[in-house]
């Protein structure tokens, strides 16, 4: 019988996690993460550290800039007193379940407190999150689809709420909701979602252009926002929901309209709650499941763990803006 997932010796010591950690930071050996030293970097242990004195496990030292460092050091678990252990636990919780976990479930399965699962889910949401995009997706021969999703509450009446009339002409109480615009390439599954703070071609424009190679083919609905957005690609395809139609040969956007299916599920069912300044964290997660869907679940957290470095997440810091743009 094959062993349980959670029964690896990473998931219940942290002498076995930080070796783990240590193979997917540094395949081919430690590197020193304050000069780039990859020679000459040996171990302190035991009580024949240097000098004489006992030095805590994991901990390295440089012998070029001749500085102590261990595998934590420049990631998200830097100075960090949860247990590393638990650390891999909760990445693999939040990268194995579909539509996520809660902070209240994560404070009941690690047995610490809610608001640590609170700071330990952001900071792995973090390493999630590929804030940069580097290169442009789609590209010659590839499809791109793009659409919308409003998020928020359905209640009409709520204190603070907008005031608009409605049909006959009473003012009536509208809770403002929040607009997802997310780009999917057909086959490779790659998604990209941006919160953004309205639908239109100013906002729109710079996403899409940084965002898509030239020669991709763009996949829409019969928005009229997508139109002037076009022109620069070499080709734009529309699927007239309006009319009842969803599919017209290869010409469809059901791959992102699956995306969001999921996207609402889990805001809705598991988050619920989710802070507009803190949304764009949120979305990149469901990105990066989606994203890495294909592999299993283990591989997927390796991924997600390969992205802890430079990621520090200190809250009395944090951006605070409302909404993700597109990088410039």
């Amino acid at each position: 019988m094959a062993e349980a997932i959670l029964d690896q010796p990473h998931f219940k010591s942290d002498t076995a996690a930080r070796e783990y950690l240590e193979r997917i930071r540094w395949p081919d050996g430690p590197v020193c993460p304050k000069c780039g030293e990859c020679e000459r970097v040996y171990r302190l242990q035991g009580e024949g550290g240097e000098k004489g004195t006992k030095a805590r496990p994991g901990l390295l030292k440089c012998g070029s800039c001749r500085k102590q460092f261990s595998v934590t050091v420049g990631t998200l678990f830097e100075r960090s007193k949860v247990p590393l252990h638990k650390w891999l636990l909760a990445a693999y919780l939040l990268c194995s379940s579909k539509k996520g976990i809660s902070s209240h479930q994560l404070h009941r399965t690690l047995g610490v407190t809610y608001k640590t699962a609170w700071f330990m889910s952001h900071r792995i949401r973090e390493a999630m999150r590929d804030g940069n995009f580097p290169p442009p997706i789609g590209g010659p021969g590839k499809t791109v689809e793009v659409d919308e999703v409003y998020l928020g509450p359905k209640e009409r009446f709520r204190k603070g709420a907008e005031k608009k009339p409605d049909k006959r002409g009473r003012m009536r109480g509208y809770a403002p909701k929040e607009k997802i615009v997310t780009l999917v390439e057909r086959g490779s599954g790659i998604v990209r979602s941006f919160h953004v703070p309205d639908v239109t071609a100013d906002t729109l424009r710079p996403i899409l252009w940084h965002q898509l190679g030239r020669e991709t083919t763009l996949m829409t609905d019969e928005a009229s926002v997508y139109k002037p957005l076009a022109a620069g690609f070499d080709k734009h395809e529309t699927v007239h929901h309006g009319i009842g139609e969803y599919v017209r040969g290869g010409v469809h956007t059901n791959t992102v309209e699956g995306y969001f299916s999921i996207l609402r599920r889990g805001l809705g069912g598991v988050y619920q709650h989710c802070g507009s300044q803190h949304l764009k964290r949120y979305v990149g997660e469901f990105d990066f499941r989606y994203t890495h869907r294909k592999i299993t679940d283990a591989e997927r957290t390796v991924e997600c763990l390969r992205g802890i470095e430079g990621k520090r997440l200190l809250y009395e810091e944090a951006d605070q803006s409302r909404v993700i743009q597109s990088p410039n």
